[in-house]
């Protein structure tokens, strides 16, 4: 079964199927219907079909897991999707807000000789803009493990290494804050209980909430 024989509906549940379990949550029903954003009921309905075309297992209670040939088909659109990203942010100088959703348009319709030329362009990136890894030719990823910036303690510096994604208004606050893949960032404060912290960028302090800074990966 070949990705352009698959509706995009199809495709675009086994990529947000994929990215789940990828993060280490549950891809539960009602997981599902929210990154999706449609009813338990429609998601229930897709996933059955998923079963059927053998691209995923639905066990009620339990949630879903992609076959082999389901995680296939999810990282050739995602491997489409990243490198889209990196072409558009590279070449044409989007802004780090717009890409996500430029490239939601492109990723089902370009072809595998186009994905190559691009791939090929742009030295063969492991990394999008936002710092999601690419998946190569041969759609292994690096998985390497990365820490959340509220793990830092006060006074580490750390390089901001992935921010989430898909988020417009958040990707322009963030790269307003210069909190993007690159950049060196230093723990100011933590507080405590689940309070913000406070994170140094470029000289200048910033107070996030720490269930923004959870989101964001760095390293050393």
């Amino acid at each position: 079964m070949s990705k352009p024989d698959l509706s995009v509906a199809i495709q675009d549940y086994v990529k947000e199927i994929y990215k789940l379990q990828s993060s280490g949550k549950r891809a539960t029903t009602t997981a599902i219907a929210k990154t999706m954003g449609v009813a338990p009921s429609s998601a229930t309905s897709m996933l059955k079909k998923l079963a059927v075309l053998g691209l995923a297992e639905h066990a009620p209670y339990r949630g879903v897991e992609l076959s082999e040939a389901g995680t296939k088909i999810a990282l050739e659109v995602i491997r489409h999707h990243r490198l889209l990203e990196q072409y558009l942010a590279e070449t044409l100088g989007l802004p780090i807000d717009a890409l996500h959703d430029e490239a939601d348009r492109l990723e089902h319709v370009i072809s595998e000789e186009l994905e190559a030329r691009i791939d090929e362009q742009l030295g063969y990136p492991t990394h999008d803009p936002h710092g999601d890894p690419i998946p190569d030719a041969g759609l292994n990823v690096d998985r390497t493990a990365l820490r959340s910036l509220e793990t830092l303690a006060p006074g580490e510096v750390a390089t901001v290494r992935r921010i989430p994604d898909g988020d417009a208004p958040l990707l322009r606050y963030l790269a307003e804050l210069t909190l993007v893949p690159g950049s060196r960032v230093t723990m100011r404060k933590s507080e405590p209980f689940g309070g913000p912290i406070t994170v140094d960028l470029d000289g200048s302090k910033h107070a996030i909430s720490r269930e923004l800074a959870e989101r964001i990966g760095v390293s050393d």
